[in-house]
C-alpha cells in the first residue's frame, strides 16, 4: 500500500470515529444509523450532476451493497439491545476484516504477504482486547456475541461488494456518490415502512447532525471505496476498523469518557497492527 493511500485510510478511519459519535444525539441507535444515511444520501443526490452515470457493471453491486447495509443496521441496532456499545462496536467491527481477507483472496484474487497478515491478525486482536474489556459486565452474552457477528457479515459483505462495484465501474467517485443516493432512498422506505411517515418529523429536529454526519460518513466511505481500487480489500478493511482508536479519543477529548487501562493496552496492540501492516 503506497504512502497516500495509506494516509488517507487513516485520515477516513477518523471521519468515521466522528460520524460515530452523533450516534448519542438522542435517538436509537437504528435511527440515528439512519438518519445519518439519509443525510449522505441528500449531499450524494445534490452532487450527481459533477459524475457520470455508473456502468451497467456496477449497478448490480450498487443494488446489493444498498441491500446490505439494511441488514447491517438491523443486526447492529440488535447488538445494541443486547450490550454495551463498548462492546457491540469493537466486535462486529473487529471481525468483519478477517472475513475480507478471506473472501477477497477467494473471490476477488487479491494476495496479502505473510507481514501484512500478520498486521492484521494482530491490528484485528486489539480490536477483541478493547471489545472483552469494553463492557460493564465483563463478559459476553450470547444474543450479543450472535448479533454483532451477524454485523460482521453484513460489513465484510457490503465492503466486497463495493470493492467489485468499484473496480468494475473504474469511477470511484461516481460509484460512491450513487451508492450513497440510492442507500439515502432505501433507507429512507425502510424506516418509513417500519415506523411510519411520522418518523420524518421526529428526524426533522435533528437534521443538522444528520446532514453533518452525512458528510463526514460519505467522505469517509467514499475515501475507502478509493482506496480499494488502489490497494489490497483486506488491507483498507482493517485499517479503517482502526477508526476505533479515534472513537476513543473523540470520547475522551469531547465526551469526558475515562480511558482505562486496558483498553489503553488494546489501542497500543492496534496501532502496532497498523505500523506492521505499513512496514509489510
Amino acid at each position: 500500500m503506497d504512502t497516500p493511500v495509506f494516509l488517507a485510510v487513516m485520515a477516513a478511519a477518523a471521519l468515521h470515529a466522528g460520524w460515530n459519535a452523533l450516534l448519542k444525539i438522542g435517538l436509537d441507535r437504528f435511527l440515528t444509523a439512519s438518519l445519518i444515511q439519509i443525510g449522505a444520501g441528500l449531499l450524494a443526490l445534490a452532487a450527481l450532476p459533477l459524475v457520470a452515470m455508473p456502468s451497467a457493471a456496477a449497478w448490480p453491486w450498487i443494488v446489493l451493497s444498498a441491500l446490505l447495509h439494511i441488514g447491517y443496521n438491523s443486526f447492529l441496532a440488535r447488538a445494541y439491545q443486547h450490550g454495551d456499545l463498548g462492546q457491540a462496536y469493537p466486535i462486529s467491527r473487529g471481525s468483519s476484516p478477517l472475513i475480507v481477507a478471506l473472501l477477497s483472496v477467494l473471490l476477488l484474487h487479491d494476495s496479502l504477504s505473510a507481514g501484512q497478515l500478520a498486521g492484521l491478525l494482530i491490528l484485528v486482536a486489539g480490536i477483541w482486547l478493547m471489545a472483552l474489556r469494553g463492557g460493564h459486565s465483563g463478559r459476553l452474552e450470547n444474543a450479543l456475541l450472535f448479533n454483532a457477528l451477524m454485523t460482521a457479515l453484513f460489513i465484510a459483505g457490503y465492503t466486497l461488494a463495493d470493492a467489485a462495484g468499484a473496480r468494475a465501474n473504474r469511477d470511484a467517485l461516481s460509484y460512491s456518490l450513487w451508492l450513497f443516493a440510492v442507500n439515502g432512498v432505501v433507507m429512507a422506505c425502510v424506516i418509513a415502512f417500519q415506523r411510519g411517515p411520522r418518523v420524518f418529523r421526529q428526524l426533522g429536529a435533528y437534521w443538522r447532525s444528520g446532514l453533518a454526519g452525512g458528510l463526514m460518513s460519505m467522505a469517509a466511505y467514499s475515501i475507502v471505496i478509493w482506496a480499494m481500487t488502489q490497494a489490497p480489500v483486506a488491507l483498507v478493511s482493517a485499517l479503517r476498523e482502526s477508526s476505533v482508536v479515534f472513537a476513543l479519543l473523540v470520547g475522551w477529548l469531547f465526551l469526558k469518557e475515562s480511558l482505562p487501562v486496558m483498553r489503553l493496552l488494546a489501542c497500543a496492540v492496534i496501532v502496532l497492527g497498523v505500523v506492521l501492516m505499513k512496514l509489510a
